[in-house]
């Protein structure tokens, strides 16, 4: 598998505000790779530097030391700021900020239009777009009347519009009710698994990293844990003292192994966790 992100002792330090505060340290000597293709997870309580490195990736912010590639194009590259952008798609956390038109449709070609793509071919786009995220029945819909998880996914087919290698989501289901956290979800592992889009997901909620292929865990601007769902969530109190939770599953096996259950932590679903606590308990 080709690299699609690369960062190399990336570091990025907030300005002082007015009034004297001092510089903030948001991300310190950060190296990663994230191949194509590939779906992960980057997890981390505030302040720990995860939207910092999110808004990295195409460009957003600019390293104040290290470097970022994107598929080997230099993100400090203002010739290649536009092509960054065309590769990597950012959806951010409120729907209502990127949704810029009265008709779904019209929001969707937004984006190609300004990119002077010809209309035929923006016609196939939005189609294409509203397909993918299961948003065609809405095309001539008002976005305003939509719900959350339905505006995530019409700001999610925006950036398929602009077909991107790569979409990048910032806490874009923080504001979302379950049924729209499921919908957005959904959307992006299809978008994943059908099209080989890389996905990034920029998350709190633990139990939204269980089907990543990674999980990548922030801490104080460094990369504390990175690895498989199941290699990362065993590792329950080191996640416990960067002030994490762990999925329901994982917490409630901890609890069993603690009262004398010997069970595993790696059972992530909630069918591998009844099947753990009953082989234990069948060997008791």
């Amino acid at each position: 598998m080709s690299t699609m992100i690369k960062t190399e002792k990336l570091s990025f330090t907030y300005p002082a505000e007015d009034g004297g505060q001092q510089e903030t340290s948001a991300l310190r000597e950060v190296d990663l790779e994230i191949k194509k293709g590939s779906f992960v997870t980057i997890l981390g309580h505030n302040g720990s530097g995860k939207s910092t490195l999110a808004k990295h990736m195409n460009a957003v912010l600019l390293p104040t030391g290290g470097k970022v590639w994107v598929e080997g194009m230099d993100t400090a590259n203002p010739v290649l700021l536009l092509e960054i952008r065309r590769r990597i798609g950012m959806v951010f956390q409120n729907p209502d900020n990127q949704i810029v038109a009265n008709v779904v449709e019209e929001d969707v070609a937004f984006a190609p239009e300004n990119l002077g793509v010809p209309s035929a071919e923006i016609r196939k786009r939005v189609d294409d777009a509203l397909e993918a995220v299961g948003m065609t029945e809405y095309a001539r819909h008002a976005p305003h009347l939509l719900s959350g998880g339905q505006k995530q996914r019409v700001a999610i087919a925006g950036v398929i519009a602009m077909e991107p290698a790569c979409i990048v989501l910032d806490e874009s289901t923080a504001m979302l009710d379950p049924v729209g956290r499921r919908e957005v979800l959904d959307t992006v592992h299809k978008l994943n698994r059908e099209r080989g889009i890389t996905v990034v997901l920029i998350t709190h909620h633990m139990n939204e990293a269980e089907e990543a292929d990674r999980v990548i865990v922030m801490d104080d601007g460094r990369i504390a844990l990175d690895g498989t769902p199941k290699e990362v969530f065993t590792q329950v109190e080191p996640l416990r003292t960067m002030g994490l939770t762990v999925p329901d599953t994982v917490d409630l096996l901890d609890r069993l192994r603690k009262d004398g259950l010997d069970v595993p932590l790696d059972a992530l679903t909630v069918d591998e966790c009844a099947a753990a606590i009953t082989a234990a308990l069948a060997k008791n």
